[in-house]
């Protein structure tokens, strides 16, 4: 079998049991995968160094291999901060109105693009599959190739591709997309995304898509597919049955004292719809006076990329608009929002997901959102809760027994509030058992086979 090289943004080895903290759903995944699969694990450490000088850091834990690389404030700043979090993460979410271009963020992006595949490339051996992850690599299969790789090398996007008339706005935007061609294969979340990607393709570059996923540009063709990321739902069920998230479940289902527990679990991030949410939320509460005081919205939401400003404007408002809510609608032994600007780990949030009757996840754009799966695999099955899902997440593609919504829409949440608390058990069990199924059959092991039986030319 050939070995794998794993490249991203960042390398996160498994928190050890116990530790506070919750990993991405990119560490997870990746860990989970290269776990059964021998290879290596390629990123940046997350440190800064004064000069880049190429130097690797070698570690192995928990049977993941990895070498990490230091950077530059300035590639950091440019390449991070810049380009990948202020260009390209609000235009690939639809949010053209916060996209920022800069050319020193281009350039930034282009510079550490280079150095990663400078750095990376003597570590890969001629058999190798190499499997670059996610938005801020994009076009480092192009530059692997200028240096002579020949081997066979994956793309995989965890976020939403836009729309050919968003992605257009972008300056050099075709520059990018052709630097895709270098890759044999490319995996998107959904179908909406692979086909905003062949729209781009045929509408922009002039070329050509087929119904087996081959695309043409020119004399260069390679596979454009769906592969829908799962959970390592064996490993999350086995934390969801932990001492540890027992504990959690019986924390929060006593501080409740008989009211039901409305949960959200969200980095600080526009695309996840916060402010949407507690607006329709209080709409709720608004129209149902005959439940204030029997519920609560905890909404769990860690501080994310505090170095981009736009973050900082989102945690004051997210501040303001709860601080609003819970005044005017508290009484002196109930609040109707507990928001909590810190992360959690695994086992936890196990216990958290299992006590709270309902869950809240609407982004307003999000690939696939795996904290709708991990609700969904932590639930007690002779009495689990209901999922309000928004339209717009790629889990609403294969979840569809949740209650959709749209996230926009403050009267949609609120009804889908009253109805899942009123919803039959008989009700909820039927939904809970067709999308558990779904979560367990289309895991994480599912989706790197998937992945990986393309990438060597099986699928």
């Amino acid at each position: 079998m050939s070995r794998l090289i794993v490249i991203s943004n960042r390398v996160a080895a498994p928190k050890p049991e116990g530790e506070g903290g919750a990993q991405g759903g990119l560490a997870v995944a990746l860990s989970a995968a290269l776990r059964e699969y021998k290879g290596l694990w390629f990123g940046w450490s997350g440190r800064v160094t004064d000069a880049f000088t190429g130097h690797i850091d070698f570690a192995r834990h928990d049977g993941v291999a990895s070498a990490t690389i230091d950077l530059e404030a300035q590639d950091v700043d440019e390449y991070y901060n810049g380009y990948a979090n202020r260009t390209l993460w609000p235009l690939f979410h639809y949010r053209i109105d916060l996209a920022e271009y800069d050319r020193s963020f281009g350039s930034g992006y282009e510079r550490v693009n280079e150095r990663f595949a400078e750095t990376v490339q003597p570590l890969i051996d001629p058999d190798d599959l190499v499997w670059i992850h996610d938005y801020h690599l994009i076009p480092l299969g192009a530059q692997l190739r200028e240096r002579g790789l020949r081997n066979r090398i994956g793309f995989f996007l965890h976020i939403p591709w836009p729309p050919a008339r968003l992605l257009t706005s972008l300056p050099a935007h075709e520059r990018l997309v052709l630097s895709l061609l270098a890759y044999d294969v490319i995996g998107f979340q959904t179908p909406e995304w692979l086909e905003s990607f062949q729209n781009y393709v045929e509408r922009e570059l002039g070329g050509h898509c087929e119904a087996d996923g081959t695309v043409h540009v020119g004399d260069r063709s390679v596979h454009a597919a769906a592969y829908p990321i799962g959970i390592d739902y064996k490993e999350f069920q086995e934390a969801a049955a932990s001492a540890q998230a027992r504990e959690a479940c019986a924390r929060l289902t006593e501080s409740a004292a008989g009211r039901h527990t409305i949960i959200g679990v969200d980095r600080l991030d526009y695309s996840k719809g916060l402010a949407e949410r507690f607006e329709g939320y209080r709409r709720f509460l608004e129209d149902n006076g005959d439940c204030l005081g029997k519920l609560f919205l905890l909404q769990i939401a860690p501080p994310s990329r505090g170095e981009v400003h736009t973050y900082e404007a989102i945690r004051e408002s997210l501040d303001e608009l709860s601080g609003r809510i819970n005044g005017e609608f508290a009484e002196v032994d109930w609040v109707p929002i507990r928001y909590v600007n810190q992360g959690y780990g695994r086992e936890d949030l196990a216990g958290f997901y299992r006590a709270a009757k309902i869950a809240l996840v609407t982004p307003l754009r999000d690939g696939m959102n795996l904290v709708a799966k991990e609700y969904v695999a932590a639930q007690d099955p002779e009495d689990p809760g209901i999922l309000i899902l928004s339209r717009f997440a790629g889990a609403a593609l294969q979840l569809k027994d949740a209650l959709l919504v749209n996230p926009y829409s403050k009267e949609d949440i609120s009804d889908a509030i009253r109805r899942a608390i009123a919803m039959p058990k008989e009700e909820r069990i039927r939904r809970w058992r067709a999308m558990n199924a779904c979560v367990a059959e289309e895991d994480v092991v599912w989706w790197r086979r998937n992945f990986v039986a393309a990438l060597e030319g099986r699928g």
